[in-house]
């Protein structure tokens, strides 16, 4: 008789599992990344580049760059920083953003009634730690007509939402 090869058995992977994403650390504000990629000693979190932000922790395919406007958002749905991209973007300085609801700020630039909801639960979601990234259409509460695709993915600590807007093309040649 010939011995019948065995294969692995099947397992259920934990959060652990799937928890092994590379993060990577950068600035809330200017979105620098850390220096050499390492995670900052607790007292030291204030950003060395621009001294206005604390460097974060987010999975390494969810970092922001420079030039890309982005908020961090609670688990209360509350903005607790943003870049100075954004600030241009939503037309609002991070002071007047801080402790706000995001969705003063941005609203679901879908038509259908249920994306406001997909889009409050993704943040709630990504700012709870669940580490899958969301992609939602948003537009600035106050213009219409703009769609800009927002990535989501977890940040922190503290645990949030860290909420990437892509702009689209027209703006971007706006503020050039």
């Amino acid at each position: 008789m010939s011995a019948t090869p065995r294969r692995p058995r099947l397992t259920v992977l934990t959060g652990q599992a799937a928890a092994s994403a590379e993060w990577t650390w950068f600035c809330g504000h200017c979105a620098a990344p850390s220096p050499r990629g390492e995670a900052p000693f607790p007292s030291a979190r204030v950003c060395p580049s621009c001294a206005l932000g604390l460097l974060l922790e987010t999975p390494a395919d969810a970092v922001p760059g420079s030039r890309d406007a982005f908020l961090v958002i609670d688990s209360l749905l509350l903005v607790q920083a943003m870049s100075a991209t954004a600030e241009s973007l939503l037309g609002v300085t991070e002071d007047l953003a801080v402790n706000r609801h995001v969705t003063d700020l941005l609203e679901t630039a879908d038509a259908e009634g249920r994306s406001e909801m997909r889009f409050a639960s993704a943040v709630a979601q990504a700012a709870s730690g669940d580490e899958s990234q969301t992609h939602v259409f948003v537009r600035p509460w106050n213009t219409f007509g703009v769609r800009m695709r927002a990535r989501i993915s977890p940040c922190g600590p503290p645990r949030a939402a860290l909420l990437v807007l892509e702009r689209p093309a027209r703006l971007r040649s706006l503020n050039r």
